[in-house]
């Protein structure tokens, strides 16, 4: 069987050089910044049937001519964020607007 449809993947290191990997689920542009939200990807199906379904926003900065994922920090922001993604999502999903 042919996949049509492969994840766009992505490995973020934490503050200790724990290295874990998330899907990109979209890339939002706001005010002329670029967001990343991200899903955990899962080695193993059942660890996917026990999440909780949450996703991350991470902001976009450059460095060195390459995107640098820094978590969100203001509040406004991750809402006005995560409200658009959301927005978006549900509208492709159900063909209409919220």
């Amino acid at each position: 069987m042919d996949n049509e449809f492969e994840a766009d993947l992505i490995t973020l290191c934490d503050e200790s050089g724990k290295e874990s990997e998330f899907e990109i689920l979209d890339i939002i542009y706001r005010n002329d910044e670029k967001f990343f939200v991200l899903q955990p990807r899962f080695s193993d199906a059942s660890e996917a049937v026990n999440s909780s379904g949450d996703y991350f926003i991470f902001k976009a900065e450059q460095t060195d001519g390459f995107d640098q994922l820094v978590p969100v920090e203001d509040d406004k922001t991750l809402f006005d964020v995560s409200k658009l993604f959301e927005d978006k999502y549900y509208s492709e999903l159900y063909d209409e607007e919220r």
